[in-house]
């Protein structure tokens, strides 16, 4: 839907770059885009953007992103025609599945798909013609510990409790920084403004992180805690609420028969022993948990920081446990479960875990996906099940998973290499071939995921603002195409049903999920919720805050929250072997421990193109409180070398009260110098890759996530202040092999 505006026309559109769901007005000329700013109208953002919004006009004006498909030839990459390159990948993939067996093709999946509505409803015909075992995303380098509690506790590994952000007096965060990442596992537009609504009522804000973040800044109290440690923190408090008998009796009727036992497990970490590891204070432990316990609608709620560590999914069990055990599961103002106008529950598995094993570690798949962190091994130890191609849809694993020069290495190994993704990265530079799909503004979207965990029940249809060129493909075509080629030898039965939903498109299906879902009808297109009524309106529609709705919409077997306390209290071994045991490693002055940070104007590795996210002062820096500066003789500016157990990094030194001692802290996403990429702003701001320094051997033994915070490091000085400035990581990076291999149109 657009108005016109003399010779300008104003559309309204969802950006799609983050998991906020802004709603944002863009003035356009034709083909130009003149303007992008928030949509007052839009029921949930009420108007808010953050600065990644303007990103979508860099990412659809880049003279440097990939349109046509691409093909590496002994003379460098070659544009193909689509038909062609179809062919040739689908050619490829059966031989080499044909000489090696169906698990020698591997596929990686990255954050982009979850944003795109045709990559969410076609990209699993494709990965059923692959019909492999070797299936990774980012998904184990982020969020699997909500999926893996999710799914033992709730019954599916999506139905995730959200903060009523709204409607709470006391939110407790550890580990997140939403004023930054514009929340996570919680989809909140103008969460600033909201943080401070609760204040403005008489609540507080309380912020648990190794950083004073962002977040931080605007809350009412801040503890830094050590990397790591959540849990012992988490344990500490249920010790004290079972101390002080503050258990809520109707919420504990909705629970498995296992709470005596959960109790006898964390009776001996009283706030007191564990207060010397954790870096609080026991009296400030016991205070927290009694401010919480006496808040009328308090919530606790963790992300990054708490699931991307050693301890992320005992962490997150605790952290639910803890709302349960106070009654704030399923109640206003607690955690909340979502009533989307299209329920993904219904279309996906619950969320299978240890059904298969990975070949080399023998580690546990949960949905059918191994961990990521075992992916490089995989296509590096020969053998039966060796790893031998691998399909990369829009992600960019080399920067965001574990020991990425290991990953970087091993892609140089593979016979085969295909990349659905519109630019030359880190990743997609091993590629044979590039399979470019359109940019965001050149097709529909709908939030099929971000629905699901939004702190409101909303729903909203973008058609696309600018018709995609004749000679471009979207993801869904693209699956589509390979797809059709894989199954040519499939059953007919199989192959109609592919034609049938590529008949129907990402608009008929969304349709008909619309119409079948909770608030459509299914006869009647003029009842109820269709896309017709969301295309009539552009500003999306309100479908009202959370409501509660346990235990009636528990997916398990026994309808009550199962709490799985064998499974997941048996990690209560390592905490001990780990923190308290005579041959624990941990040690108070042990080496620094390195954390991730996000930062507004960034998302992973994909907007580092745009010129207007990364102008200005760098971002890529190492974070490091004075007194660690002061002891190692480091001064701000310096050059300094941060070393782990797989490799290192070379970055300035910003010096800062803003982090606790002992810690350091390096930006995720980073690392735009390999040789070979095409994205010229990016290599401008090159930065380093924070994952040269995580090590892919360290993984949370419960679920496989991967470990990226609390990592041990040392760092020594590489150059002084005064020559700093003329090293930067922000200087221009040397011309890339690409711009010379690239030919043809390009």
């Amino acid at each position: 839907m657009s108005t016109n505006k003399g010779s300008s026309n104003t559309s309204y559109h969802t950006c799609n770059l983050c998991e906020a769901m802004c709603g944002i007005a863009i003035e356009t000329d034709g083909k130009q885009i003149l303007s992008i700013k928030g949509d007052k109208q839009d029921p949930f953002s009420r108007g808010h953007i953050c600065p990644k919004a303007t990103a979508l006009q860099d990412l659809y004006e880049d003279p440097e992103r990939l349109t046509k498909p691409l093909e590496r030839t002994e003379h460098g990459w070659t544009t193909i025609e689509w038909e062609d390159a179809f062919d040739k990948v689908a050619a490829r993939i059966q031989q080499i599945q044909t000489k090696y067996g169906k698990d020698s093709v591997a596929t990686y999946l990255g954050n982009p798909n979850v944003h795109n509505l045709g990559a969410m409803l076609y990209g699993r015909h494709l990965l059923h013609a692959l019909n492999t075992k070797n299936m990774y995303s980012a998904t184990s380098v982020d969020q699997l510990p909500h999926h893996v509690v999710a799914s033992k506790l709730f019954g599916h590994m999506l139905k995730m409790p959200i903060p009523d952000i709204d409607r709470t007096d006391f939110f407790l965060m550890l580990g997140a920084n939403p004023v930054a990442s514009n929340g996570s596992v919680m989809t909140v537009p103008d969460v600033k403004k909201r943080l401070k609504d609760i204040q403005k009522k008489g609540g507080k804000v309380v912020v648990i992180d190794p950083r004073h973040t962002e977040t931080a800044e605007i809350a009412d109290q801040h503890y830094f805690i050590k990397p790591g440690t959540d849990a012992l923190l988490l344990l500490a408090m249920l010790h004290v609420i079972f101390d002080s008998s503050l258990l809520d009796a109707e919420a504990t009727g909705l629970m498995s028969n296992e709470i005596e036992g959960i109790q006898e497990d964390i009776i001996k970490y009283s706030p007191e022993r564990v207060a010397p590891i954790v870096g609080i204070d026991a009296v400030e432990i016991r205070r927290l948990t009694y401010q919480f316990t006496q808040a009328k609608r308090p919530v606790c709620y963790g992300r990054m920081g708490t699931s991307v560590q050693a301890f992320g999914t005992l962490t997150q069990y605790l952290m639910t446990v803890f709302n349960l055990l106070l009654g704030r599961v399923d109640k206003v103002g607690g955690l909340m479960f979502t009533s989307p106008a299209i329920d993904l529950m219904k279309l996906t598995g619950r969320g299978g875990f240890d059904r298969n094993r990975s070949r080399v570690r023998n580690l546990p798949d949960f949905n059918s996906e191994f961990p990521v962190s075992t992916l490089a091994e995989e296509i590096l130890t020969p053998g039966e099940g060796q790893i031998k191609a691998l399909l990369v849809a829009g992600g960019n694993p080399v920067l965001s998973t574990p020991n990425g020069e290991q990953l970087d290495t091993a892609l140089n190994e593979l016979e085969l290499m295909v990349s659905v993704d519109f630019y030359l990265t880190e990743t997609s530079r091993h590629a044979d071939f590039i399979l470019p799909p359109v940019s965001p503004l050149e097709r529909d979207h709908y939030d099929l995921v971000f629905n699901m965990i939004a702190v409101r029940d909303v729903a909203k249809f973008s058609p696309a603002l600018f018709k995609a060129p004749k000679h471009t493909k979207q993801d869904w075509e693209i699956y589509c195409a390979l797809t059709e080629r894989l199954l040519k030898k499939a059953p007919l039965k199989q192959r109609l049903q592919l034609k049938l939903a590529e008949t129907l498109g990402p608009r008929g299906h969304l349709e008909l999920l619309l119409r079948s879902g909770r608030y459509g009808s299914k006869l009647n297109p003029f009842k109820g919720l269709s896309l017709r009524k969301l295309q009539n309106n552009p500003h999306g529609i309100d479908l009202g805050p959370l409501k509660p709705q346990l235990p009636k919409s528990l997916k398990t077997k026994s309808k009550t929250v199962e709490l799985h306390r064998d499974f997941f209290m048996k990690d209560l071994h390592r905490i001990e072997r780990t923190f308290f045991s005579e041959e624990s490693k941990y040690d108070q002055t042990a080496p620094l421990l390195l954390i991730g940070r996000r930062h507004v104007r960034s998302n992973n590795s994909w907007l580092h193109n745009s010129h207007r996210l990364v102008k200005g002062k760098s971002r890529c820096t190492v974070m490091m409180n004075p007194t660690d500066a002061q002891r190692l003789k480091l001064t701000d500016n310096q050059i300094i070398d941060v070393s782990s157990t797989v490799g290192s990094v070379q970055l300035p030194l910003e010096v800062t009260e803003h982090i606790m001692p002992g810690v350091i802290s390096i930006p995720h996403g980073w690392g735009h110098t390999k040789k070979g990429t095409r994205w010229s702003e990016a290599e401008r701001h090159a930065g380093q890759s924070m994952n040269t320094l995580t090590d892919d051997s360290q993984i949370d033994e419960l679920s496989g996530n991967a470990v990226l915070n609390g990592v041990p490091v040392t760092v020594k000085v590489v150059i002084d202040s005064d020559n700093a400035a003329q090293t930067s990581a922000t200087k221009k990076a040397p011309k890339t092999e690409a711009l010379s291999e690239i030919t043809e149109v390009l």
